[in-house]
């Protein structure tokens, strides 16, 4: 059986290790089903003031990464962080995180790879496995078109 002091301890390195939402560590309270709602809402408190949890920090964190590593469109960080309850505001705060250029650069350059990669492919199939695979990465279908008339205009 834990104590308030060795959940907090426990929780402190679960947030420290990586960024963590509010949601994501109520959820990993409820391993703790012993806990009163008063004593979960003071180890949140706890791990608040001493700066384990932060709202704003982790946005901003899992924007920039889900965009750098994983190529992630706007689209698709928006439902991500929707599904971890973070607030609308936080959100486009996150999105300010991501230079315009750099968006556009990223999508061209995985729009140009797939499109390369299906060189086998009538027109049409090209054109249609690459909207549904930048789709699936999250970007939207403006840019998606825009970036498909660039490159068929390359050909």
């Amino acid at each position: 059986m834990y104590t308030v002091s060795d959940i907090k301890k426990k929780l402190a390195s679960y947030c420290a290790y990586q960024d963590r939402c509010h949601w994501e560590v109520e959820e990993k309270l409820k391993e703790y089903y012993f806990l009163d709602d008063e004593e979960k809402g003071g180890i949140l408190v706890w791990l608040i003031q001493n700066d384990f949890l932060n709202e704003e920090r982790f946005a901003l964190s899992y924007t920039r990464g889900k965009f750098n590593l994983k190529k992630w469109g706007k689209i698709k960080i928006r439902q991500k962080l929707k599904q971890k309850k973070i607030p609308e505001r936080l959100i486009l705060l996150s999105f300010e995180e991501i230079d315009e250029q750099d968006y556009m650069k990223s999508l061209e350059k995985i729009a140009e790879n797939k499109w390369n990669s299906l060189k086998n492919e009538s027109s049409l199939i090209k054109k249609k496995k690459l909207i549904s695979y930048l789709i699936q990465k999250g970007y939207e279908f403006e840019l998606i078109q825009n970036a498909i008339d660039s490159l068929v205009n390359k050909e």
